[in-house]
């Protein structure tokens, strides 16, 4: 049984992946966290285990990288889009995704990795671009006011909050919502940020959406 630690501060990406690691026999989710000091409590008690962790997190990662060593444990990276690391640091990782990654490689990710190979894919969005037909697509039919509740939906932010940034009512939001999930094909919150994840086009156009509005608000 591969036992699995989820760090990461997103909370639509811990939900999505999550719900998809539950599907697999082999796997099993043995702590998820939020913040750094839950993340060193869960690596302490669950020794062997694999640890899926953002660069968001902003923890001490060389000393963490000690620790798992420790205990037996492996460390996957989750990198955002376009995020560089310096080579000393690669090479002491077991695994190296981005945050975009499909599902069915997060999945033989962690398998490999568990049995004890590395595996870095974190430079592979460029060359897979061309096959997400569907997210390009889908990126298109979408305004430039739906893009923006896609991105901040993928950042973990409720209607609420969705409604302050945009400066407009949450039922303004609740009824894009409604024509977002008409033209992704989902049926909630959660099901578009996975959507959102696995499909390379769409989760660039929304991570850039995203950067300038964290801009904006900053």
């Amino acid at each position: 049984m591969n036992r699995i630690i989820l760090g990461d501060n997103q909370a639509i990406f811990r939900a999505g992946a999550a719900r998809l690691l539950a599907m697999e026999d082999d796997v099993r989710i043995v702590a998820q966290c939020d913040n750094g000091a839950r993340l060193l409590a869960a690596v302490e008690a669950n020794r062997g285990a694999v640890i899926l962790l953002s660069t968001g997190l902003n923890i001490d990662l060389p000393a963490l990288l000690i620790q798992t060593k420790q205990l037996s444990s492996r460390v996957i990276l989750i990198t955002e889009k376009a995020e560089e690391l310096p080579d000393h640091v690669i090479s002491n990782l077991d695994g190296v995704i981005s945050r975009n990654i499909a599902g069915p490689d997060l999945i033989d990710t962690i398998r490999r990795v568990s049995h004890g190979l590395r595996c870095v894919r974190h430079s592979g969005v460029t060359t897979m671009r061309a096959q997400d037909s569907v997210g390009e697509r889908v990126r298109d039919r979408l305004t430039p006011k739906e893009m923006q509740i896609v991105a901040l939906i993928v950042q973990g932010c409720k209607n609420k909050d969705i409604a302050a940034q945009l400066n407009t009512k949450e039922q303004v939001i609740k009824n894009y919502l409604r024509n977002i999930y008409d033209k992704t094909g989902v049926s909630d919150r959660l099901e578009l940020a996975l959507f959102t994840i696995h499909h390379r086009n769409l989760a660039e156009a929304a991570a850039k959406v995203g950067e300038l509005l964290r801009k904006k608000t900053a």
